[in-house]
């Protein structure tokens, strides 16, 4: 029953992400014209939504206790990379792959999935946990994981602290969840017509982003993709020892159990799809990076069920 139910509450996301399939097929979107997809995503649903929902949610008394949980999933993602290195060094890995395999391994595409498919799973009270998640995920993978792929690539190594690492971080969805910190923080209240605006907006996040996962799978050639040793250690990384690590970790630092669910769903969604941009950007091996995040973006949907009915 219980996988039936988490099969259920996955319906919805499955509908959209084959719906974006079949109208690339129709040619309804393009490489070019999906591109603002995302950008909606990034720069105006999300950061809305954070603010629209943390305001709902928390007041500063519960958001102080809510914050003390982000040191589980740092800790969880420490320990995978830890392994993820060491598997890049025992299969041998070319050198323009090493980095790119453990960034895939250790770091999830934990907003532009994670929010809808906690959603589904969990309804509105996930979100906080998301964010939680979100914050851990997001600067490690823009401190060791773009470290790690720029040692990858042809061009000067990137810097695992910079100016250019932190205005990465500080991304818009980030600044949203900052605005509403401080809001609550400082304990002030938005009229009526702002909250409403930003929950309107809000509220594109999920169908917008499964949109474009569906127009993205429709642009993989499954016939070229080769299961090889590396892309099964990434698969095994992201759907087993990732969650693994955050029980692990769990299970010495009390969090709440919603918390704790949320946090082992958010360990086994895909590969950060950054991942691919990243290799691009520093001439490394991108088209095996697309490979890791497009196959990790597919096994995804058979993964979450089975983690809903362990958790």
């Amino acid at each position: 029953m219980v996988f039936l139910h988490a099969i259920e509450g996955l319906m919805s996301i499955i509908i959209m992400v084959s719906l974006g399939y079949i109208l690339t097929g129709k040619g309804w979107f393009t490489l070019e014209n999906a591109k603002l997809l995302p950008r909606l995503v990034t720069y105006i649903s999300l950061p809305t939504y954070m603010v629209w929902n943390l305001l709902n949610t928390f007041n500063k008394e519960h958001f102080l206790i809510l914050f003390g949980g982000v040191v589980v999933p740092i800790l969880s993602m420490i320990i995978s990379f830890i392994v993820a290195f060491m598997i890049s060094k025992f299969l041998k890995l070319a050198p323009n792959r090493q980095g790119t395999f453990r960034s895939a391994f250790f770091c999830s595409s934990s907003l532009f999935v994670g929010v809808p498919v906690n959603l589904a799973l969990f309804g509105e009270s996930s979100t906080p946990y998301v964010l939680v998640y979100f914050l851990a995920n997001a600067f490690l993978f823009w401190t060791i994981g773009n470290y790690s792929i720029s040692l990858d690539g042809k061009t000067v190594p990137a810097k695992i602290i910079s100016l250019d690492t932190i205005r990465r971080v500080f991304s818009p969805p980030f600044m949203g969840f900052t605005l509403a910190v401080v809001l609550i923080l400082l304990e002030i209240s938005l009229p009526n017509f702002v909250m409403n605006t930003c929950k309107y907006l809000g509220n594109m996040t999920t169908p917008l982003s499964m949109l474009f996962i569906g127009i993205t799978i429709f642009g993989v050639k499954l016939n070229t993709i080769k299961f090889s040793k590396d892309v099964v250690a990434v698969l095994v990384g992201r759907f087993i020892i990732s969650p693994i690590a955050v029980l692990l970790v769990a299970s010495v630092i009390p969090i709440p159990d919603l918390m704790k669910k949320v946090f082992v769903i958010q360990a086994a969604l895909p590969a950060m799809t950054q991942t691919t941009i990243l290799a691009k950007f520093y001439q490394a091996d991108a088209e095996y990076a697309a490979v890791l995040v497009t196959i990790s973006t597919l096994f995804a949907i058979l993964a979450i069920p089975i983690y809903m009915t362990f958790i």
